[in-house]
């Protein structure tokens, strides 16, 4: 039997190049500087954030779940880290660590209650986002925190100002391709001792060949504008471990599995309650990593930091073909929408478009993504 992919399934991948192809033409045709090796350069760095919650929160789309207080419970871990840097006189990898700690209680916890009573997630995480928005304000008294304690930078600040030397890049490039030549060829490998039919060789190395010329690319771009930002290879990090883990290993299937049918999932002997409590506790460190980002690029932590964050991340899940079902979602897909995201409020920003205006187009691009979800799922069924 032959794996060809569905109508909906080609739709959408046609999709997503071509809604990124409209922002970036339509940008550049208005100033050839938003394609300038500057601005994105400043385009991963913002992409970074978007794109790491938005790996993050797959984690729990793929079971059927969501979670509406992520962006609060990163602006909340970005708060604790500078506040103990700023005025606890913490190392910034101390206190990176415990508001590290801090994230994962709290989202296991999150987690464990949705399961053990049965809870809507997006109920319970409506409720959460609330709860920390309020201790995050009390945290940091209401005020703008700077993440540092005097001139000198730390870590926790040169997340997005330090970058790889050119060389370094370059490496970091060619480490990570290889690292996908070879997941390819064990997938592919693991199909065959299978007896099943996976994606053709043709497809296979064309995929290969796009995803490598593209990391290629983007270090090459950034290398023209002081090299690759530590944050962006925080990204790929956190990308491939979260690939790794839901392409790869059983806890992934079983996610993929709960999402699709979770009373089958239960009569089939997986644990579903220990699996999406698995997801949320992850979720977690991927939150903190993103708070981390987020209070690094503004330089502080504000009242305002990750302000309709869980919203860009969910809207990337879904134009990179996550289904708000469950069962269906891919790293790599998420990666391109919030892409598409992070270049659409980047050049809002680029050409000085009004507060409100981007809530207007950020909220249509989120009910365009639910439309085309629900649009191409029943051209799927």
């Amino acid at each position: 039997m032959t794996a060809n992919p569905s109508k909906a399934g080609i739709l959408r991948q046609l999709t997503m190049p071509a809604m990124l192809a409209v922002i970036w033409i339509t940008f550049s045709l208005m100033d050839a500087g938003f394609l300038s090796p500057r601005n994105l350069s400043n385009l991963m760095i913002e992409v970074s954030v978007t794109a790491t919650l938005a790996v993050g929160m797959l984690l729990v789309l793929l079971p059927g779940h969501t979670d509406l207080s992520v962006g609060m419970g990163a602006g909340l871990t970005g708060g604790v880290a500078a506040v103990l840097v700023n005025q606890q006189g913490w190392s910034a990898p101390a206190a990176m660590l415990a508001a590290l700690a801090v994230a994962l209680v709290l989202y296991a916890g999150l987690g464990a209650f949705i399961m053990r009573y049965r809870i809507q997630a997006f109920i319970a995480t409506l409720g959460a986002m609330l709860i920390f928005r309020g201790v995050f304000w009390q945290v940091t008294g209401s005020q703008t925190v700077l993440v540092t304690s005097g001139v000198e930078e730390n870590l926790l600040s040169r997340l997005t100002t330090w970058r790889l030397p050119d060389a370094a890049g370059y490496g970091v490039a060619a480490v990570v391709s290889l690292f996908l030549v070879w997941l390819t060829l064990r997938s592919r490998a693991r199909w065959s001792e299978a007896s099943l039919a996976g994606e053709s060789g043709e497809l296979a190395f064309l995929r290969v060949f796009t995803a490598v010329q593209g990391i290629f690319l983007t270090v090459l771009v950034c290398n023209q504008a002081q090299g690759v930002p530590l944050c962006f290879l925080v990204l790929c990090a956190v990308a491939i471990a979260v690939h790794v883990l839901i392409a790869h290993t059983r806890t992934g299937r079983y996610l993929y599995a709960i999402g699709g049918n979770e009373e089958a999932a239960v009569l089939s002997g997986i644990p579903v309650q220990r699996t999406v409590i698995i997801a949320f506790t992850l979720l977690g460190v991927v939150v903190a990593i993103t708070g981390f980002i987020a209070t690094a690029y503004t330089g502080a932590s504000t009242t305002t930091t990750g302000d309709l964050m869980e919203l860009d991340a969910i809207a990337a899940c879904v134009i990179g073909g996550t289904s708000l079902k469950g069962g269906r979602g891919s790293v790599a897909g998420a990666l391109f929408g919030a892409l598409i995201m992070a270049s659409l409020l980047n050049g809002l920003t680029y050409f000085s478009v009004g507060p409100e205006m981007k809530f207007i187009i950020r909220g249509l691009v989120l009910v365009f993504a639910v439309w085309l979800d629900a649009r191409l799922s029943r051209s799927a069924a």
